[in-house]
This record gives structure tokens, C-alpha cells and sequence, in this order.
């Protein structure tokens, strides 16, 4: 998989289209600002599938402003109070352009997905070493800062020291991303804990403003603590010892990589449509996690 079609919206003619990854189609808008609609696309080890799930963009967006107006005052945001053309609305931002950093910001309080196959390589996730002993969903003894490369479309993301993000980006801009990192990732566990919900892992991204009152300054930008860059776990269910009860497209991982998919996903070849029972199982897994952290209905 190596680039992506964009999802015809019919936006009027002055939009133009930037740039489309997994799930966002990016466009500049006649003001200059970037527009971010979240489409209905799912991925899966990296690959855009051909089903789409029915709200799914609406999904993310909503709970990405939820989750930009609950982390105000820990670093500035990139979302604009400007209105979104009507054939997007509910599932598009408008944003400041930002010059982008290109560094994957995650921060892990759980052991889990890439940082447990790397702690059980060499007992390290990033180079933090980590005490023997701990399973697949154990806690961590403290949030972890363990960056990554922002790989290209169709590639994945590779775990990096933080001295790499030092030597790629500058010291004092990576020491800067770690404690923004830190900081959002424990406001968003304590706000998540009072709903239920343990928040294992997610990623940030950032860059420095070109304009205005941003200009120079690192801002948070991308989506933000959505179940497409983070793992909620519920806390009444947490057991380590084995993978975790999630709010996110297991259901869709699982389907694929058994016997009733008929795909092998070392193939290199497309995988196979989505069933009907996957698909609404996805759908309302996204529901119940933007209900449960946001206390709202979805309609």
C-alpha cells in the first residue's frame, strides 16, 4: 500500500486537496488554514481496508475536540474556531498549518503492542530499562516517553532512543516534546480513570507554528486521544497476564488473521472485505469508548 484516494465529499472547488493518509484527507483552505476531515476508513496492519465503518470519522473528530477543550492550558492546539463546510460537517477541523516534527510523541503506562515485543527482546522499551517479570498488560512503574520514526504510508513506525529524537530534532525541542508528552499523557489517564477507562498508551504529534500568535512555538496537532492512536482499557476488566479487553479495531485484527478471512497477511496482497458483524461490532466499540469518556449520547 503505498498512497491513498480520497474520499469524494464534493467540497467547492477553492478547496485543494494536500495530502490523504490511512483515514484523514487534508486540504488547504482559501484562507490559507488546513482542513482535516476524518473519513470512514479503517486500517490494519497497514493497510487501508476496502470496508469502511458507517460514523467512524464522526467518531474521532468529536471526541478529538472533547479531548483538545479537556487538555487547554498544557500546550496550544492547532484547531481554529472556524467553521467547516457543510459537507463535512461533524467530521472535519480547521487547523493552523504547523511546521511538522517528525517524531511519533508516545507515551506508554502499560505494557503492550510494540513496547511489549521490545521488552521482551532486551528488557528495554527506547532504551528505558524496565525490572524483569512484567506480562502483557502489567503496569509500568512509571509513563514512559518512547518515541518513534513517522514512517512513510504502508511502512510502520520504528521505536527509537531519545537520544535519536535529540540528535534528529535538537536537545532542547526533544526535551521539550517529552515533558508535553508526559504532561498531556497524565492529565488524560486521570480524566480517563475517573470514567473507567485505564489509558495505556496513545501518541501525540506536534509542530512548531508558522503564524500569528503560535509562530515558533511547539503545538499539539493530528488527532488526539482517539481509539485509532491510543488503547483504553476498561479497569474493572484489567488483567495482566494476557491481551487486554480494548475500545479499538481488535474485533477487525482478530477477523483478519483467522481461518474465516481466507487472508494470510504476510501475502502482500489486499485483504478481503469486512462482514456486516465486524463492521457494527467495530462501529459500536468507537460508540461505547466516546460515550463512556465523554458522558454523552452519540447521535
Amino acid at each position: 500500500m503505498t498512497n491513498i484516494a480520497a474520499t469524494d465529499y464534493a467540497l467547492p472547488a477553492e478547496y485543494e486537496h494536500v495530502y490523504s493518509g490511512k483515514v484523514r484527507d487534508l486540504y488547504k483552505t482559501p484562507q490559507g488554514h488546513l482542513l482535516f476531515v476524518a473519513s470512514d476508513r479503517i486500517s490494519a496492519y497497514d493497510w487501508v481496508l476496502p470496508t469502511p465503518i458507517p460514523d467512524k470519522g464522526k467518531i474521532l473528530t468529536a471526541l478529538s475536540q472533547w479531548w483538545f477543550t479537556q487538555l487547554e492550558g498544557v500546550v496550544p492546539m492547532h484547531v481554529l474556531d472556524i467553521k467547516v463546510p457543510s459537507q463535512v460537517r461533524g467530521r472535519a477541523m480547521v487547523c493552523e498549518p504547523l511546521d511538522m516534527l517528525p517524531v511519533e510523541c508516545v507515551v506508554r503506562g502499560y505494557l503492550s503492542g510494540s513496547g511489549l515485543a521490545d521488552y521482551r527482546a532486551t528488557g528495554q522499551i527506547c532504551g528505558n530499562g524496565l525490572p524483569p517479570g512484567l506480562q502483557d498488560g502489567s503496569q509500568l512503574p512509571k509513563p514512559l516517553f518512547t518515541p518513534a520514526t513517522k514512517a512513510a504510508l504502508g511502512d510502520h513506525d520504528q521505536n527509537v532512543t531519545f537520544d535519536e529524537v535529540m540528535v534528529t530534532i535538537g536537545q532542547e525541542e526533544a526535551q521539550e516534546l517529552k515533558r508535553l508528552s508526559l504532561d498531556l499523557y497524565n492529565r488524560a489517564a486521570e480524566i480517563a480513570g475517573r470514567r473507567g477507562l485505564l489509558l495505556a498508551d496513545t501518541k501525540f504529534e506536534f509542530g512548531f507554528g508558522t503564524q500569528g500568535k503560535h509562530a515558533g512555538k511547539i503545538v499539539l496537532a493530528d488527532e488526539v486521544l482517539t481509539p485509532d492512536s491510543s488503547r483504553y482499557w476498561p479497569i474493572d476488566q484489567w488483567a495482566p497476564g494476557a491481551a487486554q479487553p480494548s475500545f479499538d479495531k481488535q474485533f477487525v485484527r482478530d477477523w483478519l488473521t483467522s481461518p474465516a478471512s481466507g487472508w494470510d497477511k504476510s501475502s502482500n496482497t489486499p485483504p478481503p472485505a469486512l462482514p456486516d458483524a465486524i463492521v457494527e461490532a467495530t462501529r459500536a466499540k468507537y460508540v461505547e469508548a466516546y460515550e463512556l469518556l465523554t458522558g454523552d449520547t452519540f447521535a
